[in-house]
């Protein structure tokens, strides 16, 4: 059989070789988690006696979706939270945060980061960024953020300070993953200490949980510990690649309506809100969303692996704790951070003939630099990758639905940035 890194220089091949090696017990751990996960998920179908009837969407109003219904239990069961609300009508992970932001917080209340500066597109909802309508800003809500001490955790001591001064604070919110920045994704054992922190110091404010990239990605999660409201994407970790569009929120049961009372209409709430053909990819995105968040979380120790061989600094290590699909690779410069990420979309499934070329992109600041030959537009469960072209010059990829595509488009971007000059 042909050796798959036959074209590769030598010394390429026997650092691939030499990365295989390495990363193979770390992948079975990967798999073992793979396999824990799955298990959760085909309980909960059976326990809710998922059906093909199920599978049926709704249109008009949505009254009475059975399958919506059901879907929504299972979310709310795997997460260990009261309630869940699972929708196409939340375009996005950023829709569904501003959904349940807005939902708790009124004028002059304060919404707290307790994990440093949010990312740009949540920096636009707030009104910090950019010059949009609609922003907290505009509606007298207050923010307010406490900056990460120089090693990338939780300033706790400033951050009591703050929570017991500040009695506009509503909302306590925790970002899981780095986003644009270059900080360790924090771990859900480091998000339930937090949880457990602003509970005892601020024990009337909402824990909010920005839990995008995060499903599946550990054997726990937020809301296992207490967290009030979290949310995240659909076409990313918990879709699997298979749904098109979407996003959820699970907590507490108040809060829910809540949110479903913000995106439809006071009195409406989650009884209305046709599924419009998703829910066959809804319950089947879910049911596979263990076993793809693993691929790709496989790809990404690959990922790490490899470049730290070629004398990139990469963050997480390869053998570090994940708790998301996030892999960042610094550059340092602008030129071979563009060319690995063009040589991404090229090792993609569509769009392989196009060059990505560093533009201006709503919700953001800077240029941003992407790649992505996905089958959903924006599913970074599927290969990605991105940046914006500032300091460090810190490239994002995520993603893989399989570990296999994650090692071929990896493996060439490196021979051709690094290799062939």
């Amino acid at each position: 059989m042909m050796d798959w890194k036959a074209k590769f220089p030598q010394e390429l091949q026997a650092k691939i070789s030499k990365v295989e090696a390495k990363i193979a017990p770390k992948l079975a751990e990967m798999d073992e988690q793979a396999l824990y996960n799955q298990q959760r998920v085909l309980e909960l179908f059976r326990k809710h006696k998922v059906s093909e009837e199920d599978l049926v969407s709704s249109t008009g109003y949505g009254y009475d979706d059975i399958g919506r219904e059901k879907l929504e239990k299972i979310f709310a069961d795997y997460f260990k939270a009261e309630d869940a609300y699972v929708r196409p009508q939340l375009v996005s992970g950023t829709h569904a945060i501003a959904t349940a932001l807005f939902s708790v917080l009124r004028p002059n209340d304060t919404l707290y980061y307790l994990t440093g500066m949010p990312y740009d597109t949540i920096q636009e909802v707030i009104g910090v960024a950019g010059d949009n309508p609609g922003t907290m800003k505009e509606y007298g809500i207050n923010f307010a953020y406490t900056d990460l001490l120089a090693n990338g955790k939780v300033d706790y001591q400033a951050a009591k300070e703050k929570l017991l001064t500040d009695k506009s604070i509503k909302v306590v919110a925790i970002q899981r993953s780095r986003g644009y920045a270059t900080r360790d994704s924090f771990v859900v054992a480091e998000i339930k200490e937090m949880i457990e922190f602003v509970k005892k110091v601020a024990p009337q404010a909402v824990i909010f949980i920005d839990n995008c990239y995060g499903e599946f990605s550990e054997t726990t999660e937020p809301t296992f510990y207490g967290a009030d409201l979290m949310a995240g994407s659909l076409f990313k970790n918990a879709g699997a690649g298979i749904v098109k569009g979407g996003a959820f929120l699970v907590g507490r049961h108040d809060l829910i309506e809540g949110a479903a009372a913000r995106l439809v209409a006071p009195g409406v709430g989650k009884g209305e809100g046709p599924t419009w053909g998703y829910m066959r990819d809804f319950y089947q995105g879910f049911f596979m969303a263990a076993h793809t968040t693993v691929q790709a979380i496989k790809g990404s120790i690959y990922t790490a692996a490899l470049l730290a061989e070629m004398g990139l600094e990469v963050s997480p290590a390869w053998d570090a704790p994940r708790t998301d699909l996030v892999q960042t690779v610094i550059f340092h410069q602008p030129e071979p951070m563009i060319k690995f990420c063009a040589c991404i979309q090229h090792y993609s499934a569509l769009n392989s003939y196009v060059d990505p070329v560093p533009s201006y992109m709503d919700g953001y600041e800077d240029q941003v630099i992407m790649a992505s030959g996905s089958f959903t537009e924006g599913s970074t469960v599927e290969l990605s990758s991105d940046g914006p072209l500032r300091e460090p010059y810190a490239l994002y990829i995520q993603g893989g639905l399989s570990y296999e595509h994650v090692k071929i488009a990896i493996s060439n971007a490196v021979n051709e940035t690094f290799y062939q000059g």
